[in-house]
């Protein structure tokens, strides 16, 4: 099977080259632009399956390649200096995968690429079962089993699980998780989201306080964690 291939866009030559290395070092195949038009244009003649994208761009800001990669089915990692939590928040509800701030760690960024693309080729038609270290979900009979024995979730905290479950390994926003699970007149009501965390974590997690399964974060969403 052909290494995925990935695009990289960064206009800082230095940055673009620890890209490239460290994602070549993971085994996968790049390419390279340095503005947003090359981005299109590679994008277009090689359908590359993820992009690692910087959102402070000479032409045009990052963040519209965000979404138009993301509607391509592509896994979208956005590598910028911006730090603000709004920044992040657009960036995941227009479809990235995950969000990486500048200075960042090349194995940290490449576990978040592997985990982005492994969400994505889950992402389309996903049944069966899945499992997360002693947790299996069995998304056809809905039934949820830790260490062989079967947990009971409240119908919300199901339907919570399983939308995380379905995009494993990345960050999915508060907004997203309280419009698709509680409706879109829930989508600032973030406490109904912590009771129900709270609910799941203490049925599946060895230690709630510690979580493993699921991390929080901060002020920006929840990510189910792939081991």
């Amino acid at each position: 099977m052909m290494a995925a291939q990935i695009l990289i866009v960064d206009d800082e030559p230095h940055i673009r080259r620890l890209l490239e290395a460290a994602v070549s070092r993971g085994g996968y195949r790049t390419l390279a632009a340095t503005c947003a038009r090359e981005a299109i244009h590679l994008a277009d003649t090689h359908a590359p399956d993820g992009a690692l994208v910087d959102l402070g761009l000479p032409d045009r800001d990052g963040i519209e390649l965000v979404a138009r990669f993301a509607r391509r089915g592509m896994a979208v990692i956005v590598v910028s200096a911006r730090d603000a939590t709004a920044e992040k928040i657009a960036a995941l509800d227009l479809g990235a995968a995950d969000y990486v701030v500048k200075p960042f760690d090349t194995d940290e960024l490449l576990a978040r690429l592997r985990a982005a693309l492994r969400s994505k080729s889950a992402e389309t038609g996903q049944s069966g079962e899945v499992a997360f270290g002693d947790v299996v979900i069995n998304f056809d009979t809905r039934l949820i089993h830790r260490q062989g024995q079967e947990v009971r979730l409240a119908p919300k905290e199901y339907a919570l699980l399983e939308l995380l479950a379905r995009n494993a390994g990345r960050v999915v926003t508060h907004a997203q998780l309280l419009k698709t699970v509680w409706g879109p007149a829930h989508e600032a009501d973030v406490e109904y989201l912590r009771v129900a965390v709270r609910a799941i974590r203490k049925k599946l997690e060895a230690d709630p306080t510690k979580p493993q399964l699921i991390r929080n974060e901060p002020g920006v969403g929840y990510r189910l964690m792939l081991t």
